[in-house]
């Protein structure tokens, strides 16, 4: 990985931390390749149960690498190696959780929209800039972000292409918590601790069951919701065990 560092630091939870600090870790294609490959490598084990997203104290992510916009008339988001890489982050099943301190920008932006949970610290700016360079959020910002924050919001961020501050964004609904900048990653990596104790394979299906709010109409969504209840687990099953016996669960994923 050239682009991107990937670490262990606590049980179950992996934390790839994006590395391109010269260009605020503008989103280009290698890099995104990176993070595709580090997610299903995630995706593939077992013994990762959470990943964490982070950049560095300037920059969660400037956004898109505009060096890599050609000027001729085929975009850059319709380039193969990228369609595929967003589509990896967006259908990774296990939980992600976004640590964003300093810049969030366009591409940035996006990619926390696409984490479960964002932390964001004092510092953190978020903003959909790309009319400046007349362009638009082309990596699905255009639809999640009024998902996010509603229809009013959106347009005043699309349009203006002015950011957001870090308080404004926990308001907005884009950020979880807002924390102080230092406290930032080990509060992201304290979230994620938590959710790895808990049933893998309930995470996945709960990340699932609450994604499928936006995606479906509601009675739609409400009648899987149920159908998935009479599924029964062996996690399940040790989860009550452990309750009525008064000790912690030991939770396999199965």
């Amino acid at each position: 990985m050239q682009h991107i560092i990937v670490a262990k630091p606590r049980p179950g939870v992996m934390l790839i931390t994006l590395n391109r600090p010269k260009s605020l870790n503008a989103l280009s294609k290698d890099l995104l390749v990176e993070v595709a490959t580090a997610l299903r490598e995630a995706d593939a084990d077992d013994a990762i149960r959470v990943v964490v997203l982070t950049g560095n104290e300037k920059a969660f992510s400037a956004g898109a690498d505009i060096k890599e916009m050609p000027t001729g008339h085929m975009p850059m988001w319709a380039e193969k190696n990228r369609l595929t890489s967003w589509k990896t982050i967006e259908k990774f099943r296990k939980p992600m959780v976004a640590a964003v301190n300093g810049w969030a920008l366009g591409g940035g932006m996006e990619l926390t929209m696409l984490c479960d949970i964002v932390i964001a610290g004092d510092t953190a700016k978020f903003g959909a800039p790309e009319i400046k360079i007349a362009a638009f959020a082309g990596d699905g910002g255009t639809q999640r972000l009024p998902r996010v924050v509603g229809k009013a919001r959106a347009m005043l961020m699309g349009l203006t292409g002015d950011p957001i501050d870090a308080k404004t964004a926990g308001a907005w609904g884009l950020a979880a918590e807002i924390v102080p900048a230092a406290q930032t990653l080990e509060r992201a990596l304290t979230i994620a601790a938590r959710i790895a104790e808990h049933s893998p394979l309930t995470a996945q299906m709960v990340k699932a069951e609450t994604l499928m709010a936006f995606e479906k109409p509601l009675d739609e969504s409400l009648s899987l919701e149920r159908k998935l209840l009479l599924w029964q687990s062996e996690d399940h099953v040790e989860g009550i065990k452990a309750f009525v016996e008064k000790r912690k669960p030991k939770f396999t994923g199965r």
